[in-house]
């Protein structure tokens, strides 16, 4: 008869970590940042908890991870640590354990409940190198429509759902350069879109927004094809319904 597995002790302290995707780990995957954050903790040396059974693992939650090829300002995960330390200091020693383009921006104390139910929207930058008026007449069209059906393969198969539904708000100014603050190199000339985007089953990611602009308001260079944006989550959090902004899930 086997043994069974030795029962770890409950987690002394839980702490939530905002981070960043910036320049070219943009493109990292959930499953490649985790291992680079499980790394991290070892080479940190922070005292996590682990789970019982029979292959025990170090208690992290991730929460609203950002697609493939998307940078990030505002990725959230929970940490649960087997004694209590000093968040500050956490911050520094993960931050010098990941490598650059993979920062942690903010430890804090866990709030009651879980971090998952606190992301409720994000707000997306969307750098677009096509002429304002051009973006300007598909976003128009896009708003104007009770519904945007799109399609996209995903673990279960393909999938349709309305991208219109989920959008709270779209807004595109022009754009003469695009700053370096997230890590991706400029261009000149374009478009920037800002959206706002409910968090939804299934979950309406930013290249399903552009697939709903490209469908009904023409978004690509009919003479080169489809462009290539880049995507930039800015916030994730609690939204209010009533002012339509995005709060910080970190605090009370």
């Amino acid at each position: 008869m086997r043994d069974q597995p030795e029962q770890q002790a409950p987690p002394v302290q839980r702490l939530r970590v905002r981070y960043a995707k910036r320049g070219r780990l943009r493109f990292t995957s959930h499953r490649d940042f985790s291992r680079a954050f499980e790394r991290a903790l070892v080479r940190a040396r922070i005292p996590m908890a682990y789970s019982s059974g029979f292959n025990p693992h170090p208690r992290i939650s991730y929460a609203g991870a950002s697609p493939t090829g998307a940078a990030s300002e505002a990725e959230y995960l929970e940490i649960g640590l087997a004694r209590t330390v000093d968040p500050v200091r956490v911050a520094a020693d993960l931050d010098d354990a990941l490598p650059d383009g993979l920062d942690v921006l903010e430890v804090v104390g866990a709030l009651p409940g879980g971090l998952a139910d606190r992301l409720e929207a994000s707000r997306w930058r969307i750098d677009v190198p096509l002429p304002i008026d051009t973006v300007t007449g598909a976003v128009e069209t896009f708003l104007a429509r009770e519904t945007v059906g799109v399609e996209r393969m995903t673990k279960k198969g393909l999938r349709s759902f309305d991208s219109r539904a989920a959008v709270l708000a779209l807004e595109v100014t022009s754009l003469d350069t695009v700053d370096d603050t997230v890590g991706h190199p400029g261009y000149l000339g374009g478009s920037r879109l800002t959206v706002v985007v409910r968090h939804t089953v299934p979950t309406v990611r930013p290249d399903d927004v552009l697939t709903g602009l490209r469908r009904v308001g023409g978004l690509d260079d009919a003479s080169a094809g489809p462009v290539t944006c880049l995507v930039t989550r800015l916030e994730q959090g609690p939204l209010d319904e009533a002012t339509g902004t995005i709060g910080d899930p970190l605090s009370g």
